[in-house]
């Protein structure tokens, strides 16, 4: 059997669906990769290899009956363990869900396995899905593929480093505060956060297991090494939960234009309370430029009616404000009892305001969203970053809140990187991110937003720039 580690969902699916490979196959092989690679970087941290291979042997006869195939029949893959996946160890990286395994699958995973995915693992995360980095104490510590020394990025880090080692060709994310973006950024792999309230991320923990409620500005989102991919992945995630069915549908838009000398690029990299690095600014500068040799009109000054600095405050009180399930009411209530100032940029204390005042932050997002859209009449995807640099050490002291990170010749808060994520997040616009070159042999990646529910606008977007600069380039030891 050829390699097809690296092959693409559509490649495998392909693949296996012409008989070239066996979903078995493939199986066998994504198992024994994981076991032959996977100590040093510790992505995988729950195997379901019996029934996984089960399905498979079951996917393979019903190519041979010629049945009607789903669009990800037969093809292995891992997903996020912040997704309840039935039958499988599901923790979130929680001590208290280390033995927890759910009897149904999250809404997304359901939509995987629907078209015909066979999940045969779970990838690591940070508690709760918190971090930008992923460690926990039931799995321990993930590192980047590209340098051990370093961490994939949060909260979907698992996910990242499994698809950049080619464990799996497609994943799972969510995304509250860059948690889909950043492990794609730091792990060189390709990423798509929906627009908000496009996909069903009911199974997802946080909240605890039966919760039926989902966060504000959280989603979940398709991960993979390339654009057509996500796309794909969009296309089977999107549509209606089982509130909404009986009634709606949904049909994203086209992207705006079939040829990228009909886009209008706006670049906005340049912010004195999250700057980037000189190296990183430099590429993605060079993909500004990618746009305008292909004959895009791109603009360096544009801006959308709002500062920086007043979308990345409404985005710090509305994440506290989402997250607050993550604290007791003992603790809530304690900070409110006092005067002191949040410990960083996402203190406690936000979580503690009165409902009139969350209502008067929603109204400041609403205003940045008209804001966004009136900006969107005149552009068609904005080109940000996603941090401030390329992939960070690892750094597991606390609180988190406390860290900080090396800037060119700055230190820099830890949560600054949380800043360009929060921008177009709090927003609730939909943003892919691709990579787009490499700093000291560590992937990085742009992030590029675009208007709300034109989904496929940024998707094209990124498609282009995966072609104009190579795209995925596999760590050298893999």
């Amino acid at each position: 059997m050829s390699d097809h580690s690296y092959s693409t969902t559509l490649e495998t699916a392909a693949s296996i669906a012409s008989r070239e490979v066996s979903s078995r196959e493939l199986l066998e092989a994504a198992l024994n990769r994981v076991d032959r690679l996977d100590g040093p970087i510790n992505a995988v941290v729950a195997l379901d290899p019996e029934r996984a291979l089960a399905a498979a042997d079951q996917a393979d006869q019903a190519v041979v009956r010629g049945d009607e195939l789903g669009p990800l029949h037969g093809v292995p893959i891992t997903i996020k363990d912040s997704f309840q996946t039935e039958g499988l160890i599901t923790t979130s990286g929680a001590p208290e869900l280390a033995d927890f395994v759910p009897d149904k699958d999250a809404d997304p995973v359901a939509r995987y396995k629907a078209a015909g995915a066979i999940v045969y693992g779970k990838t690591n995360l940070p508690i709760w899905a918190g971090d930008l980095q992923s460690y926990n104490k039931v799995y321990g510590t993930t590192a980047n593929p590209y340098d051990i020394e370093c961490t994939p990025g949060g909260s979907s880090g698992g996910s990242g480093a499994a698809l950049a080692a080619g464990y799996t060709p497609l994943e799972l994310g969510s995304d509250i505060g860059g948690s889909i973006r950043i492990p794609c950024h730091w792990s060189g792999v390709c990423g798509h956060k929906p627009s908000y309230g496009v996909v069903s991320a009911l199974g997802q923990i946080p909240g605890m297991p039966g919760t039926l409620s989902q966060a504000d500005i959280a989603v979940a989102g398709p991960m993979a090494r390339d654009v057509d991919d996500l796309e794909l992945a969009l296309d089977l995630l999107a549509g209606p939960d089982e509130w909404n069915q009986v009634a709606y549908s949904l049909a994203l838009p086209p992207a705006r234009h079939a040829n990228i000398a009909d886009f209008r690029v706006a670049v906005w990299i340049d912010e004195e309370a999250a700057p980037v690095s000189a190296e990183y600014r430099n590429l993605l500068l060079r993909a500004a430029a990618a746009f305008e040799e292909a004959g895009a009109k791109v603009d360096y000054e544009a801006r959308p009616g709002f500062t920086f600095e007043k979308a990345v405050d409404t985005f710090r009180h509305l994440l506290s404000a989402a997250e607050a399930g993550s604290w007791t009411l003992s603790e809530i209530e304690e900070q409110a009892a006092s005067n002191d100032e949040p410990q960083g940029e996402l203190g406690i204390w936000y979580a503690s305001m009165r409902h009139r005042e969350w209502l008067s932050w929603h109204e400041r997002r609403l205003q940045q969203r008209n804001r966004w859209r009136e900006f969107f009449n005149s552009f068609d995807v904005v080109l940000l970053p996603v941090t401030l640099t390329e992939a960070i050490r690892h750094d597991h002291s606390s609180p988190f809140t406390g860290r900080t990170i090396q800037v060119d010749e700055q230190q820099r808060p830890y949560t600054d990187q949380l800043k360009w994520m929060g921008l177009t997040g709090v927003s609730w616009l939909p943003a892919t991110v691709v990579p787009i070159g490499q700093i000291d042999s560590k992937p990085v990646g742009v992030q590029i937003a675009g208007p709300f529910l034109e989904d496929r606008t940024t998707l094209a977007a990124g498609r282009f720039l995966q072609q104009a600069l190579g795209g995925f380039q596999r760590p050298s030891d893999f």
